[in-house]
């Protein structure tokens, strides 16, 4: 699908995002494998997340949707079944890396894979903590899916991330719900920590103490009514599009405000952003609020070492706010970029350049130079979200009409994104 895309002369109103990926992902995990019904309001429209919900529909649980809400009656200890068929994750890391978890810690085998980005994805990252726990698993060269994972008998380990990712640590834990004795996961760096929050909320014996994660085996959890905040890395796109168009004004309502995701609203603001956080209350252990953002005329800045991991997600908009800041913006640190739907790295830069913007690639990020101008160009987001979300946003300053093929790509976490930023922008 090709979307086309006129310069914008402000942009201007009140919305909302789709809920949190993350968080979503986390409550149907966490509601599948709990006792009794949780309810999950907000749940993310994204693709990612109704993978999530067909996978555990193929492990016999029964789950019911409406437009208002998700229900997931859950199977308690022991009551997923074997699937019938390969489980399909779509596009989707954190279903296959998360589920993984649960996975290993069921009495019969499984087969999960993906589409044919995630099938180049790597899944080392769990498979080794999960052998170590007393699960087999089986993947193309070792590392790649499909992965077979035949579980049950886990037992409890200290183990220590040897790289930041909440999925790691939540596929861990999640195999630590069905283990014996104590599961430890120890964080080298803060990632965002949804999945401890969401497990104290369905009763689970956990605790945090310094980046030191402790979790009980063998303690049922309860199915809870629950609200998942606005994405807020689904907000970044219409931030930062309200920073860089003239005379801009835009509230975001009902948003997420972790204090883990909290780096992206620092950055900006250390970069000189307008941006004012109101009506900040808490739901299920989970921060939420609205944010008023007004166009700023931003400084630039640096992305590295754990910064960069904290932004991870975020840095394919930020590199559009980095072409038009006053300084630009480095990325370090970023190989993970790499490893995502796409080279993240590579398409960011083949996309800079059909627009006319200087970047400069490195081995583990880019530098991009400040005040330059976009023009109007044929992008391609290469099957990423993101990609295709940023570029459109980028489009909106350009200086002539330009087009995106294969914008499809970003129902993967923001079905009706083009619609929502049509709303708000005024030509």
């Amino acid at each position: 699908m090709r979307e086309q895309i006129r310069p914008a002369r402000r942009i201007r109103g009140f919305m909302r995002v789709p809920g949190d990926k993350s968080i979503s992902h986390r409550y149907a995990m966490l509601g599948a494998i709990a006792s009794g019904v949780t309810r999950i309001r907000n749940y993310s429209t994204g693709a990612d997340c109704w993978s999530t919900l067909e996978c555990l529909r193929a492990l016999g649980v029964p789950i019911e949707s409406t437009n208002e809400e998700v229900i997931i009656h859950g199977a308690g200890p022991g009551g997923l079944v074997a699937p019938s068929e390969t489980l399909d994750a779509g596009n989707s890391g954190s279903t296959i890396r998360m589920l993984s978890g649960i996975l290993a810690g069921q009495s019969f085998t499984s087969l999960i894979t993906g589409d044919a980005l995630l099938l180049r994805r790597p899944m080392d990252r769990i498979i080794v903590p999960l052998r170590q726990m007393g699960a087999t698993i089986r993947a193309r060269q070792e590392r790649y899916p499909p992965l077979e994972i035949q579980g049950g008998n886990l037992q409890g380990i200290d183990y220590t991330l040897p790289v930041p990712s909440a999925q790691v640590k939540t596929c861990v834990l999640l195999a630590g719900l069905f283990a014996d004795g104590y599961t430890v996961v120890r964080e080298p760096v803060p990632t965002r920590d949804h999945t401890e929050i969401a497990l104290r909320q369905f009763g689970a014996q956990i605790e945090v103490i310094n980046r030191i994660i402790r979790l009980r085996g063998h303690v049922g959890l309860q199915g809870q009514t629950l609200l998942v905040p606005g994405d807020l890395s689904s907000a970044a796109f219409f931030l930062v599009a309200a920073l860089i168009v003239p005379d801009s004004e835009l509230v975001i309502e009902g948003v997420g405000l972790n204090p883990t995701r909290s780096e992206l609203l620092d950055f900006l603001i250390s970069m000189g952003a307008d941006i004012r956080v109101r009506n900040v209350r808490q739901q299920a252990g989970e921060l939420l609020g609205e944010l008023q953002v007004r166009s700023s005329d931003v400084s630039g800045g640096r992305i590295e070492k754990a910064r960069t991991a904290a932004l991870i997600d975020e840095i394919p908009i930020l590199a559009v706010l980095g072409a038009v800041s006053r300084e630009g913006l480095e990325v370090r640190d970023a190989a993970e970029l790499q490893i995502k739907e796409t080279d993240r790295i590579a398409t960011i830069a083949e996309n800079c350049r059909r627009m006319g913007v200087a970047i400069e690639v490195l081995p583990d990020g880019f530098i991009i130079p400040g005040r330059q101008k976009f023009r109007a160009a044929e992008f391609h987001s290469f099957g990423d979200h993101r990609i295709a979300m940023a570029m459109a946003v980028a489009a909106l300053c350009a200086d002539g009409e330009c087009s995106i093929e294969a914008a499809e790509a970003a129902d993967v976490s923001f079905p009706g994104f083009f619609e929502a930023l049509r709303a708000v922008v005024v030509l």
